[in-house]
């Protein structure tokens, strides 16, 4: 698909933490003591399975959902393209990978508060053949009605992340939920006439942010991460002093991606500012020591980055 280009922009990746309440004054002796502040309502666990691998955010309940995977050759015609296939073999070798495939996996993410069922990206459906469309089968693994779905975030509209939103016949796949994405990126979208019959079924139900807006005050913020397309965005979910930043497609392979960030996949819309967009993320990420949701790493996608010598690698998160 072909995108407008981007300037670069900062990337935000502010966390926003909970102002302490204040003491409640002391009753009155003559009264019983006034009760305790009500503490938030606890969000039930999720359950775990092969395709759902559930995690807290603090008070959060969080889980990665399978949507599938995509295999490509590494032939430097999708990753990788400005480099060739003598430079990447090695970087493969030494991650033990196969030097003759690109495995990329699809897993959106569900996150539940106590009053907000919520997707980031809503996977494939049957735009990327047999191998991906499981969304809909994790979420019922997972407990959760499609109807029951308040908030979908979407990082761009490529058909990996925009698909799942329709059901085969055409219609919402999640009839309830509001579908978040930036204002720059909904306009690509409608502008793209392969997308126009999902757009019909969505436009009802879109509701636009500016780069970098807090949409769920104080539990999701945008992040303005360029260049991919023209309104991509991450997202950094927080809740309390714990946070996690959902990266989108600012990188799609965990070795290549990572070691490698000046290396370009055929679909970044303008590959200088993504270019630039990956190695903030990694600097600013590593440093923070931020934990990070990677929707096309290896399923779960959770862990972090860290910098060893001069460059980066994936840290899985354990468990």
């Amino acid at each position: 698909m072909k995108f407008l280009t981007v300037s670069t922009a900062a990337i935000a990746l502010a966390i926003s933490l909970s102002a302490c309440a204040p003491a409640p004054e002391e009753a009155p002796a003559a009264e019983a003591a006034a009760p305790a502040e009500t503490a938030a309502p606890a969000v039930a666990p999720i359950p775990a399975s092969a395709d759902v691998k559930p995690f807290a955010i603090g008070g959060l309940q969080a889980a990665a959902l399978r949507d599938g995977a995509l295999q490509v050759p590494n032939d430097n015609k999708t990753l990788a393209v400005n480099a060739t296939k003598a430079e990447v073999d090695p970087v493969l070798t030494a991650a033990g990978l196969s030097t003759a495939t690109l495995d990329l996996s699809i897993q959106p993410l569900l996150v539940k508060s106590a009053d907000r069922v919520m997707l980031f990206d809503a996977g494939a459906a049957g735009n990327m053949g047999p191998g991906a469309g499981k969304l809909s089968a994790s979420l019922a693994a997972a407990g959760v009605d499609p109807a029951s779905v308040t908030d979908i975030f979407i990082s761009h509209g490529h058909g990996d992340h925009v698909g799942g939103l329709a059901t085969g016949d055409g219609a919402l796949a999640f009839p309830n939920a509001a579908i978040r994405m930036s204002a720059n990126e909904w306009a690509a979208l409608q502008a793209n006439a392969q997308m126009a019959a999902l757009v019909t079924v969505i436009s009802p139900k879109v509701a636009t942010f500016e780069p970098g807006a807090e949409i769920v005050p104080g539990t999701v913020r945008a992040n303005d991460i360029q260049g991919h397309t023209p309104g991509h965005s991450g997202y950094t979910i927080t809740s309390g002093s714990e946070s996690l930043l959902y990266i989108g497609d600012t990188m799609h392979h965990s070795v290549i991606s990572v070691q490698q960030p000046d290396w370009t996949i055929r679909f970044d819309g303008d590959a200088p500012v993504a270019q630039a967009s990956r190695k903030q993320v990694l600097e600013t990420s590593a440093a923070a020591g931020q934990r990070v949701y990677a929707v096309h790493f290896p399923f779960p996608g959770l862990g972090k980055f860290e910098k060893q010598g001069e460059a980066f690698v994936w840290v899985p998160e354990a468990g």
